[in-house]
């Protein structure tokens, strides 16, 4: 069995165009397999630097293997099963700004640069009024986004051509405004000045985002098996389901220069994503919020099996049709049939999805998945469900 790395496996050079911040299996099992099949059917000839949001992480393992992993996409396809295995080979590199601060920043003198796309939890948009200017990096994600808008401002003496167009995928509502606020914080804090804040309105645009695909992570039970079958000992594998949606809340313009439709991608650029995040939100990550503890008290740990189970399986139903729909103001018909292919999604036969690896960072998932369905649900019902 070979080890993977770019000697062993053949990794095509692009311009670098993406700053990514985050390198967890949910950027490399969704965006970076977008970009793969943007890459390889829509010409468009980008690859990602890839930047640790905190100070420890995964870059050292990435690294390792040249960047190089394989996703394994399990699930159903219009009735058909898929289990497909493809090495993505769209980082370039990734980098612990905490240890590689230089090169972090050289990262804003690029002139290709073009988008910068992150996940750094719900946890992670957040202003932190500790953060200085001069920190080697500032310890949250939008202090850290911000020192390289204002470094690219300063380099390129405030060229509007050079400006960022920003997808944040962090499972916020309205995700996009909430780090342009926090953005515009940092600039009053830091006394950035208004020729900066001007060109960071005018040049950059960050925009709502939501992401939907179910990602397990790393395949414990099968890597074995799959490693056998890859020849390669591929050790950032990263299992997810074959399903895929990531609707942004952007112009056409910006549709144009990341034109994820000529590779049949299911992105949609759209005048407003809240539609999408709501019945989202509610009808998938709340089940599944609300599931997670209940099942793993029960000494239940795969959702597939909490579904199917004769109690925890019908607490989830309930919960969905009984309780969580009655907060959406959709057609009935509509949500009903979106929780059904939830519920689908959920017994998929191949992912093995860990309601332990969901109970991370609980209480602020809590917060934006369940919490605002338990008020509408009180408001209207005049009782807790």
């Amino acid at each position: 069995m070979k080890a993977l790395n770019k000697e062993t496996a053949p990794k095509t050079q692009r311009p670098e165009r993406i700053i990514q911040f985050g390198e967890g299996n949910f950027l490399r099992a969704f965006v970076d397999w977008i970009i793969y099949n943007m890459n390889q059917k829509a010409d468009f000839n980008s690859s990602v630097v890839v930047v640790q949001p905190i100070d420890k992480g995964m870059v050292d393992m990435l690294n390792a293997q040249d960047d190089l992993y394989h996703v394994n996409l399990q699930g159903l396809d219009k009735g058909e099963a898929v289990n497909s295995l493809t090495m993505i080979d769209v980082i370039s590199r990734a980098l612990n700004p905490y240890t590689q601060n230089d090169e972090f920043m050289k990262l804003a003198e690029q002139p290709e640069m073009r988008f910068v796309i992150s996940n750094t939890t719900e946890a992670g948009i957040a202003f932190d009024p500790a953060c200085k200017l001069e920190d080697a990096p500032a310890s949250s994600y939008p202090g850290k986004l911000t020192q390289l808008l204002y470094h690219r401002f300063k380099t390129f003496n405030g060229d509007k051509t050079k400006g960022l167009i920003i997808f944040p995928c962090e499972l916020i509502f309205l995700n996009g405004h909430k780090l342009k606020e926090t953005i515009y914080q940092y600039i009053e804090l830091w006394n950035l000045g208004n020729e900066f804040k001007t060109w960071f309105e005018e040049a950059c645009g960050v925009y709502a985002t939501l992401v939907d695909r179910i990602v397990p992570g790393f395949p414990r039970k099968d890597i074995a098996a799959i490693k056998e079958k890859l020849q390669y000992d591929d050790n950032l594998v990263v299992q997810a389901e074959v399903f895929h949606l990531w609707v942004i809340e952007a112009p056409q313009e910006v549709a144009k220069e990341f034109p994820a439709d000529k590779a049949g991608l299911n992105v949609l650029f759209v005048p407003s994503e809240a539609p999408y995040h709501e019945r989202k939100v509610t009808l998938l990550n709340g089940p599944h919020t609300v599931l997670s503890p209940v099942a793993y008290l029960s000494g239940v740990n795969i959702v597939r099996d909490a579904c199917q189970h004769e109690v925890i399986g019908k607490y989830i139903h309930k919960v969905m049709f009984d309780e969580l729909m009655e907060t959406l103001n959709l057609p009935k018909d509509e949500l009903e049939k979106f929780a059904n292919d939830v519920l689908e999604r959920f017994n998929n036969p191949f992912v093995d999805h860990a309601v332990t690896s969901i109970m991370l960072n609980s209480f602020p998932k809590y917060e934006t998945r369940d919490l605002p369905g338990l008020k509408t649900y009180l408001e209207r019902k005049g009782e807790l469900p």
